[in-house]
């Protein structure tokens, strides 16, 4: 999501899952049930990978930031029609800098929502899915299995699958 890209290709675990999804032939009502219940949490899976694929991209089209730093253009032009040769050089600059660095700070702001994945200060980081792999472990650990993931750490497949 960092550098834009997540979205071109095809999600590795997609076909695993649905070469598994043909080979299930659920029998006794807790098995369709439970199958039911996997196939709602495939779908809500897929659902929230596609929102963060989309929201990786950014939203704002160009249109958008042209008309922002034309409106911009004019809101500085604008104000310097205010100047008075009758106000001190440090109180026109107060002024004129003031509106700048609103205008500054709004395009700035603007420009971390269009792209929120990010390293640094603010950027959006896994932490709930970094949460899911640590509980994942300590429960893996519980239930007494002790191989190696179906993965590497990419979340590409080690198997023949």
């Amino acid at each position: 999501m960092v550098a834009g890209t997540l979205g071109d290709e095809v999600n590795p675990w997609s076909t695993a899952l649905f070469r598994t999804l043909r080979t299930v032939k659920p029998r006794s009502a807790t098995e369709q049930s439970a199958f039911d219940t996997w196939l709602g949490q495939r779908q809500a899976r897929e659902t929230a990978r596609n929102a963060r694929v989309h929201g990786a991209v950014g939203v704002i089209p160009a249109p958008l930031w042209l008309v922002l730093f034309f409106t911009s253009a004019l809101i500085v032009v604008y104000v310097l029609f205010f100047a008075d040769s009758g106000e001190r050089a440090v109180v026109q600059a107060l002024l004129m800098g003031t509106v700048v660095s609103v205008i500054t700070a709004m395009l700035l702001l603007l420009v971390f929502l269009n792209h929120p994945f990010h390293e640094g200060v603010g950027g959006l980081q896994p932490v709930a899915m970094q949460r899911a792999l640590k509980i994942i472990d300590q429960e893996r650990l519980i239930a007494g299995q002790h191989q190696p993931p179906p993965c590497d750490a990419r979340g590409n497949s080690l198997g023949s699958g």
